[in-house]
């Protein structure tokens, strides 16, 4: 029986792990990518050229977007692409936290259809399929359904919250922060925050596994405008997303201001 997208996804997370393991806190080589882009190490190209070799072996007809491999329009005039970050959060694997993540996704005309965030230094893997719960370590999780704004915990930076982004004042969130996208999608799959924020324009292969787990979880998934985001875009971005409990979701489109 052929191995599923899952399947395949959750080998080559694991796969991944062992890569990281072999750099982490061993003071890998690091570079700063152009543009301010951020940082990257040698565990991050190691990652990617494993995965973009073992993944696109057994799939061969599949397109392929990551984000240190240099982009191709190929990808665009498939079906089904994989969306990969071979190391979401590479400041916290640089400074030695174990709280940086594998992001993998395959997407089929725009939607995300399996999904894997890793943990490796956790043991914490995330999974998803679209006609599935999302799972943490094989068991399933359910992300929360509070309903009161005020008080709710988010995970998402300062900045989300200057004046010029709200109508009236910003929501009287808890604040809370990590440094991996994918990590606080699955974090709002387990139920552990209430609501993701990223007012930004967002790279797909930072949000497109979690995205998916966090809304076969329960959650409601969208980009700042309420739309369910579509991934494989040309310029493989996304107007920022918004990850909540339905009820609070909704309030926080409304207040957000047009951009």
């Amino acid at each position: 029986m052929p191995e599923s997208d899952l399947d395949l996804l959750i080998d080559a997370a694991k796969a991944a792990g062992e890569i990281a393991g072999k750099f982490w806190k061993q003071s890998p080589e690091v570079w700063d990518k152009s543009g301010g882009a951020g940082p990257v190490t040698e565990a991050d190209i190691a990652i990617d050229k494993m995965l973009n070799n073992e993944l696109l072996r057994s799939r061969p007809d599949y397109g392929w977007l990551s984000e240190e491999i240099a982009d191709s329009p190929d990808r665009l005039s498939k079906q089904r692409v994989f969306i990969v970050d071979p190391i979401d959060g590479t400041r916290a694997f640089i400074n030695g936290s174990p709280t940086f993540s594998h992001s993998l996704a395959v997407a089929d005309s725009g939607v995300v259809t399996a999904a894997v965030v890793y943990l490796p230094m956790l043991d914490r893997l995330y999974s998803a399929t679209i006609g599935g719960y999302a799972k943490l370590n094989g068991e399933p999780i359910r992300a929360s359904s509070r309903a009161e704004i005020d008080g709710a915990t988010a995970l998402c930076a300062k900045s989300n919250f200057l004046p010029e982004r709200w109508i009236g004042a910003a929501p009287n969130f808890e604040q809370h922060i990590r440094s991996s996208l994918a990590y606080r999608l699955s974090l709002i799959a387990q139920g552990r925050f209430d609501v993701m924020l990223t007012l930004r324009d967002t790279w797909e292969w930072d949000v497109a596994a979690g995205s998916l787990i966090a809304e076969r979880a329960g959650s409601t998934v969208t980009d700042m405008k309420g739309n369910a985001p579509v991934f494989n875009n040309p310029t493989a971005k996304l107007d920022g997303m918004i990850a909540a409990p339905s009820q609070i979701h909704r309030e926080i489109v409304a207040r957000l201001a047009p951009r």
